[in-house]
C-alpha cells in the first residue's frame, strides 16, 4: 500500500484548478478507467476529451465565468461532466436534490440566478416551473440516456462541438474561481449556497487521499447523492486526487447494496450514520461475502463492530466536517505510524500528505469566545484551507459566522489531552432541564442501541414547570415490539436521572432531511406527535 503522498507524486504538479489537476492525473496513463456509470466505463483520456467539447458547448450556449448552471437529478456521469466542463470556463454548478418539490426548487434555483438547468426526464416538469419568473429565462439539457443508451450529454457535445470548433476556452483560470455553490439542508429557515473555490476542492481530494490512503487503483463507489459535499469533496475530488476511478450509483439501494459491490469491483465507499444503520438491519442473505470493499468512510462507533466481524471490511474509519468546512478531523487510518483511533470521536485535526503543508486549526470556545481547558464542552471553531469563500448572495449571514478567521460551526464537542474532539451537539439541539444541559443527540444514540430500535428522534418540548421536558420519537425495526416503559428503562440504565425521557411516542418512519439527517424542526412542528405521546411522568403519578 502506498503512503499517501507517494500517491500524490505520481502526477506531475498542477495549478490547483479542476482542469490542471485532471491533465496531471491524464497524462500518467489516459487509458486508465476514470469513471463507471451503469454499464460505459470511460478512460481518463476519454472523459478529459469529453470535458473539452461539453465546455465548448457551454461557451456555444453563452456560459462565461461566473456563471451558475443547475443539475437536478439522481446521480450520473453528467453531475461530474458538466462540473469540469464548467470549472473549465470559470463557471459553476449548483447540485440541486432530484427529490425536491418546486417550491423548494424554486428558491434554489431564483436565489442562484442560473442561467441553465440540467435535469431528466423525472425532474424537467419540476424544474421548469422552478425556473419560472427568472429575470433571464434559463435554457435545459436532458441528462437522460437516449434510446441507443447513448447519454444525451454526450450527444448534444458531438452534435454542437462541430459546428464550434472555435469556440475560446479561457486560459486565465485560477484555483480561486468558484466551482460549487452547495446549499445546506435548511432545517431551519431558507438555505445557505456554501460557495467552494477550485482549489479548495481540488485540496479537499488530497486530504481525502490520506484520510483513507486511497490509492491509484482504487474504485470508489459512490452511493451519497450528488448534491452532497460528502459525494462532491471526497469521494469525486479523492478520485481525481488519487487518479483512482469512480463508480457511479444512481441511487443507495439497502437490498441491492453489496451485490452492487461485487459487481463493480468497489475497494472504497463512503456512508452517512443512515446508511449504516439500514445495512446494520438488513437481512444477511442480502450479504456477499465475497465483496472488495476494504475502505468504508463514514462508520460510527456503533456499527464499528458490524462492518468489522459481519461485513468483514478491514479499514473503518471516521470523522468530522460540514458542507462549510468538509474534512476538519478525522480517526487515523489504521496503519503504522498513523496514530490510534478512538471509538465514539471525531478523532484528531486532519492532515495533508505532505506533512509541510499547513493545516487545519481548532478551538473549543465558550459562549463569549474564550478557550475552555481539555475535556470542557465548549463551541467548534475552525480554521482551515478546505473552507467556503462565503454564503452566496448573503454577506450577513457570512459575516455571522465567522469570528475573524475562525468559523463558528454551531456544534458542542470536548477535546480530550490527547488532542481527539467528541462531538456532544448542535448547539441549537440542546436540552435545559432541571438546570442541566442535555444533549439530544445523546439521547438519539442510546435510545437508537435498543435492539428493538430502528432510530430515534429527540427534540425538547416545554414542561409545566419551566425549562424542558424530553420528548423522544421512536421508530421501530420491522416486526419489533417496544413499549414506551420500556424505553425508559433503557435509558434508566444507561443515563443520568435526568435524561430519562418524560415523553415516548412511536411513528413508522422519522422524517429526514435531504441529506438524511433526522428532520427535527418537523418533529417539533407535529403537534399530533404530542397528542398522541405516551407521559411517562403523568403514568407514574397514577401508579
Amino acid at each position: 500500500m502506498k503512503k499517501p503522498l507517494e500517491v500524490l507524486r505520481l502526477y506531475p504538479g498542477h495549478d490547483y484548478t479542476l482542469n490542471g489537476a485532471l491533465l496531471s492525473r491524464a497524462s500518467r496513463d489516459a487509458s486508465r478507467p476514470f469513471m463507471r456509470f451503469r454499464e460505459q466505463t470511460v478512460s481518463w483520456g476519454e472523459f478529459t476529451q469529453t470535458v473539452d467539447a461539453v465546455a465548448r458547448v457551454l461557451a456555444v450556449r453563452g456560459i462565461r465565468k461566473g456563471d451558475r448552471m443547475a443539475v437536478m437529478a439522481r446521480n450520473c456521469d453528467g453531475h461530474v461532466i458538466l462540473l469540469f466542463a464548467l470549472a473549465r470556463l470559470g463557471a459553476i454548478m449548483v447540485p440541486v436534490n432530484p427529490e425536491f418539490g418546486v417550491e423548494e426548487a424554486r428558491y434554489v434555483l431564483h436565489h442562484a440566478e442560473v442561467s441553465a438547468v440540467a435535469a431528466t426526464g423525472d425532474t424537467l416538469t419540476v424544474a421548469r416551473d422552478a425556473a419560472a419568473g427568472l429575470k433571464t429565462p434559463p435554457w435545459f439539457v436532458m441528462l437522460d440516456a437516449a434510446a441507443d443508451g447513448a447519454p444525451l450529454l454526450d450527444e448534444l457535445a458531438n452534435a454542437l462541438a462541430k459546428t464550434a470548433p472555435q469556440a475560446t476556452l479561457p486560459g486565465d483560470i485560477t484555483g480561486d474561481a468558484t466551482c460549487l455553490i452547495v446549499y445546506t439542508s435548511g432545517t431551519t429557515g431558507f438555505p445557505k449556497g456554501a460557495m467552494h473555490s477550485q482549489r479548495s476542492f481540488v485540496t479537499g481530494g488530497e486530504a481525502f487521499v490520506q484520510r483513507v490512503y486511497l490509492q491509484d487503483d482504487d474504485r470508489v463507489m459512490i452511493v451519497l447523492p450528488l448534491f452532497h459535499i460528502n459525494a462532491m469533496f471526497y469521494s469525486v475530488a479523492g478520485t481525481l486526487a488519487a487518479g483512482a476511478c469512480m463508480i457511479i450509483i444512481p441511487k443507495f439501494s439497502a437490498s441491492t447494496f453489496w451485490q452492487t459491490t461485487v459487481d463493480t469491483g468497489a475497494t472504497e465507499v463512503n456512508i452517512i450514520e443512515a446508511i449504516g444503520s439500514i445495512l446494520r438491519n438488513r437481512p444477511r442473505s442480502e450479504f456477499r461475502p465475497e465483496h472488495g470493499i476494504k475502505k468504508v468512510y463514514g462508520v460510527r462507533a456503533g456499527m464499528d463492530e458490524t462492518f468489522r466481524d459481519d461485513f468483514k471490511i478491514p479499514h473503518r474509519i471516521g470523522g468530522y466536517g460540514m458542507t462549510e468546512i468538509p474534512g476538519v478531523t478525522c480517526n487515523p487510518f489504521d496503519v503504522e505510524n498513523e496514530g490510534q483511533q478512538k471509538l465514539g470521536s471525531m478523532g484528531p485535526v486532519g492532515r495533508h500528505p505532505d506533512p509541510a503543508r499547513p493545516w487545519a486549526q481548532c478551538r473549543v470556545v465558550d459562549d463569549e469566545g474564550r478557550d475552555v481547558p481539555d475535556n470542557e464542552p465548549g463551541e467548534l471553531w475552525v480554521k482551515t484551507p478546505i473552507i467556503m469563500q462565503g454564503y452566496f448572495r448573503d454577506p450577513e449571514q457570512t459575516a455571522n459566522t465567522f469570528h475573524e478567521d475562525w468559523f463558528k460551526t454551531g456544534d458542542l464537542v470536548k477535546r480530550d489531552s490527547d488532542g481527539y474532539y467528541f462531538f456532544i451537539s448542535r448547539k441549537r439541539d440542546i436540552i435545559r432541564r432541571r438546570g442541566e444541559n442535555i444533549a439530544a443527540a445523546e439521547l438519539d444514540r442510546v435510545v437508537g442501541e435498543h435492539p428493538a430500535v430502528a432510530e430515534a428522534g429527540t427534540i425538547a418540548v416545554p414542561s409545566e414547570l419551566g425549562e424542558d421536558d424530553i420528548f423522544v420519537v421512536v421508530a421501530m425495526k420491522p416486526g419489533a415490539k417496544v413499549s414506551a416503559e420500556e424505553i425508559a428503562e433503557w435509558c434508566r440504565a444507561r443515563l443520568a436521572l435526568q435524561k430519562v425521557p418524560r415523553y415516548v411516542a412511536f411513528i413508522d418512519e422519522l422524517p429526514h432531511t435531504p441529506t438524511h439527517k433526522i428532520a427535527k424542526a418537523l418533529l417539533r412542528a407535529d403537534t399530533a406527535l404530542r397528542a398522541r405521546a405516551v407521559d411517562l411522568q403523568g403514568a407514574s403519578d397514577k401508579r
